[in-house]
């Protein structure tokens, strides 16, 4: 967390409602008040206190959570280049394998500066995977690291070591992992135990093991179709509830997981008694998380913008409003209580994941983040109502880290 102090920010609209001023104390929302005016010069009715913000009539809405994205594979900002990777995971990452090294510029310089575009654009809360393997080692994973350090004071950043060439392909990756974990990730992460190592239980055994030796949460990508999937996440399910890891369990994507209308139910059930979260990327096609059924089953979902213009994709530009906006598209949402939810499963459901001690959204009508208790972590953004600005995606936006202005039309302060 920043250094904070007192601050005052003006005339803005909590979730689009009437105009308040927030006051805040050592980086917390300390009162919300309807908005007085007064003159420029004269006595300020919150006391004076160091910092006033001018919110303009903008929107305020809690900063976002960008829950799952690969900062260090990202060529965003760089000349654009053509797509060269092919079908398949394993195919893919030899890809990325072959040409990671040979950007324009280094690792750390890209990963440092795709961080700063999201802090800009209204993330103050990030959880990145690091990709670790025996080609990489803890290049990328230091790359990461030296991000988090550059930019502590305007967000929390969670750092997922990822195995993502699997852990049984290629000699010394479980060795490598727990090195990663041994040298600051925050998280264990795990991927396709079938389709990739097609060996789901020593894939499992090796990453819970991990989990369990070092005390650190586990997220694991689930590419695996159909029935596949949904043994994978027995697997994982099974493994949470002996392990009394309630809590500290992610799947990543969940790729077809929900396309058999007669297992949704099941699945909701299984995720919720074991307190498995999901993360999505709003993917497009038929490959959606029902983001909506999982709110209401209890169950923590959050948005993420997985890597951007790399050697995997050309999509993706570190603005989660944006993300947010594709979220519900792909939904097919068009009633404002449904957009405003992506919103808020974009900003605090992805922070509950990061945060297991912030309140999870209940329903699909909460708009949580900004009353009195919440930590001041903020975006200010231009916006007749929240659905207008996820349509508008203005740049107009101010974004403070527990009170404190750290970025102001787009660019870090």
């Amino acid at each position: 967390m920043p250094p904070s102090s007192a601050a005052l920010i003006r005339d803005v609209r909590p979730w689009g409602g009437p105009a308040v001023d927030l006051t805040v104390a050592d980086g917390v929302i300390t009162a919300v008040s309807p908005t007085q005016p007064y003159a420029e010069g004269s006595a300020d009715p919150a006391g004076s206190p160091e910092t006033v913000v001018q919110g303009r009539g903008r929107l305020a809405l809690p900063t976002f959570t960008d829950a799952h994205c690969h900062l260090d594979s990202n060529r965003v900002g760089l000349p654009f280049r053509p797509h060269t990777g092919g079908p398949g995971v394993w195919t893919m990452m030899l890809n990325d394998r072959a040409n990671w090294r040979d950007a324009e510029v280094g690792i750390t310089e890209r990963v440092s500066d795709l961080l700063g575009r999201e802090i800009a654009h209204g993330v103050t809360t990030v959880r990145s995977f690091a990709q670790v393997d025996v080609d990489a080692g803890l290049e990328r994973l230091e790359a990461v690291l030296a991000a988090r350090e550059t930019h502590k004071d305007r967000a929390t950043v969670q750092v997922v070591a990822f195995p993502q060439a699997g852990l049984l392909r290629e000699e010394g990756s479980p060795q490598v992992l727990e090195d990663a974990l041994r040298a600051g990730a925050d998280v264990v992460g795990g991927i396709d135990p079938c389709t990739l190592d097609r060996d789901p239980v020593r894939h499992l055994d090796i990453v819970f093991g991990l989990a369990e030796k070092f005390g650190v949460p586990v997220d694991i990508h689930l590419h695996e179709p159909g029935e596949l999937g949904l043994f994978s996440v027995d697997l994982i399910v099974e493994r949470t509830l002996a392990l009394g890891m309630q809590g500290n369990v992610l799947i990543s994507h969940g790729y077809a997981l929900f396309d058999d209308p007669t297992r949704v139910d099941g699945l909701l059930a299984s995720l919720a008694e074991a307190d498995i979260a999901m993360a999505t990327i709003a993917p497009g096609g038929k490959s959606r998380v029902p983001v909506d059924r999982l709110t209401e089953a209890g169950v923590r979902v959050g948005l993420g913008q997985d890597g951007q213009r790399d050697y995997w994709s050309p999509y993706g530009n570190g603005d989660m409003l944006d993300r947010t906006w594709q979220l519900a598209f792909t939904m097919g949402h068009r009633a404002d209580e449904l957009i405003e939810h992506a919103v808020a499963v974009a900003t605090r459901g992805g922070a509950s994941i990061v945060e297991p001690q912030l309140p999870r959204l209940g329903a699909v009508s909460d708009r949580p983040g900004l009353a009195v208790g919440d930590v001041a972590d903020l975006l200010l953004v231009e916006g007749e109502t929240v659905t207008s600005a996820v349509m508008d995606r203005p740049s107009d936006r101010t974004v403070l880290r527990a009170g404190r202005v750290v970025a102001d039309q787009l660019e870090l302060v």
